[in-house]
């Protein structure tokens, strides 16, 4: 026995259920997301954002003597700049 319940929710309850069920996958997607993307302040995250590679490129250039310092901070300033 059910103590007086009789299992009928109506259309308001499954409206809910609906609901609460859309909000708690999306909480759980927003938090994925921001776990692999990582904060644009400084955080890196799981995902490393494309500009590592160039930056990257941009310190062995510097090391082979390529490029100067003023050139290295130039560039590396560019490219923080870049969304």
């Amino acid at each position: 026995m059910m103590y007086g319940w009789d299992g009928n929710i109506g259309i308001g309850g499954w409206i809910a259920m609906g609901l609460m069920m859309l909000l708690f996958w999306g909480v759980i997607a927003t938090l994925v997301i921001l776990l692999l993307r990582g904060n644009h302040a400084g955080g890196r995250g799981l995902y490393r954002p494309p500009n590592d590679d160039s930056e990257r490129i941009l310190n062995e250039r510097f090391a082979r003597g390529e490029i100067d310092e003023t050139e290295l901070t130039a560039r590396r300033a560019a490219l923080k700049r870049r969304p």
